[in-house]
């Protein structure tokens, strides 16, 4: 069952980033509108300081509730009736509390209902901090508020998805906090996944070793042995086909991530580094293992060009077809259970 209409919210992000220009951009872009409705959690003196300063011409709906959204229209829900100074490329307390209204309505209105999918613009990890927002990242905000232990970083784009086992982690800490149960759990999610928001019916994981050259058996680190072997053995146990570890510098520089449905890295860089550099403006952070679709751009605030013009709505469009991509098969996957159940109680 496919939904025509998908209610698609946007947060706004730090406001001195590039996160309401790439909004300006991709919302320019009316075909978007054909299936889906926006809702900006915005504000209109941001998105007009904005449209002002890049030549922009795009306008607004504004409404009160998100169930008031206009079909083919671009509407937005303003966080704030504040003064606002928007200062591209300056890291401001201001950007970071407004960046958190933002993502706590959206929140808020999708836990409601009110909109089927979010689709978050990046934020200042650091100044977003509040006795509300004590976390990473979004990934483990969104976690958290969905009741799941584990959530999985899943960076995505044609014919690469690359997901992390340590997430937004200092890398001195990586080694003691990787373990056999944790990568067990990390495969468990991308194996759903990948069969349930892609449709893969037998997924194809490739997990990369944590010391040069995974090890060399030993030589170089005994973590491959004694903890990423027997979580892929468990998990091969348990009808996951998962297969490594392989020497991480190899294995992208010989294209042999385009063999599998999925990689898992060890740790944050080790796997989006090789994936950005192959993405480009084109990849998509999702959030996989919650019961709610949640979609990112995969890159940062870019202080270093926000307010000139310069910034790709590429990765931001991306974002939103995945999420409308995701939502449809989570609802026909839906469907047919639903069918399934009613034909086993009929016989």
């Amino acid at each position: 069952m496919r939904r025509d209409k998908i209610k698609v919210g946007i947060t706004l992000g730090d406001m001195n980033g590039i996160g309401p220009e790439t909004i300006l951009k991709a919302l320019s872009d009316n075909r978007l509108f054909q299936s889906m409705t926006p809702v900006v959690y915005g504000s209109n003196r941001i998105m007009n300081f904005y449209k002002k300063e890049l030549g922009i011409d795009i306008t607004f709906q504004g409404i009160q509730d998100a169930e008031k959204a206009v079909a083919k229209k671009a509407n937005l829900i303003s966080i704030t009736k504040d003064e606002i100074k928007v200062e591209p490329g300056n890291v401001t307390n201001a950007a970071g509390q407004l960046a958190f209204k933002s993502l706590e309505m959206a929140v808020s209105d999708l836990a409601s209902n009110k909109i089927d999918v979010l689709v978050t613009s990046p934020i200042n990890k650091k100044n977003i901090q509040s006795d509300k927002f004590t976390f990473p990242g979004h990934t483990e905000y969104l976690a958290k508020y969905s009741n799941v232990s584990e959530a999985l970083m899943l960076m995505c784009t044609e014919g690469l998805r690359v997901g992390v086992v340590t997430g937004h982690l200092p890398l001195k800490e990586v080694g003691k906090a990787i373990s056999q149960e944790l990568i067990l759990s990390k495969l468990k999610s991308m194996d759903q996944t990948l069969r349930m928001d892609f449709s893969i019916a037998k997924p194809k994981i490739a997990v990369l070793g944590l010391n040069p050259h995974a090890g060399d058996d030993g030589l170089l680190g005994d973590e491959e042995k004694e903890t990423i072997v027997p979580a892929i053995q468990e998990a091969r146990n348990q009808n996951i086909f998962a297969i490594g570890p392989f020497p991480a510098d190899g294995f992208f520089a010989s294209k042999n991530m385009y063999q599998f449905d999925a990689v898992l890295a060890m740790y944050h860089d080790q796997g989006l580094i090789p994936f950005k550099s192959i993405a480009g403006d084109q990849g998509v952070n999702y959030t996989a293992g919650l019961p709610i679709v949640r979609t990112s751009p995969a890159h940062g605030t870019a202080y270093d060009i926000a307010g000139k013009g310069l910034a790709s709505a590429n990765s931001l469009r991306q974002a939103i077809y995945m999420a409308m991509d995701i939502y449809n098969e989570r609802m026909q996957n839906r469907a047919l259970t639903a069918n399934a159940l009613q034909v086993k109680q009929k016989d």
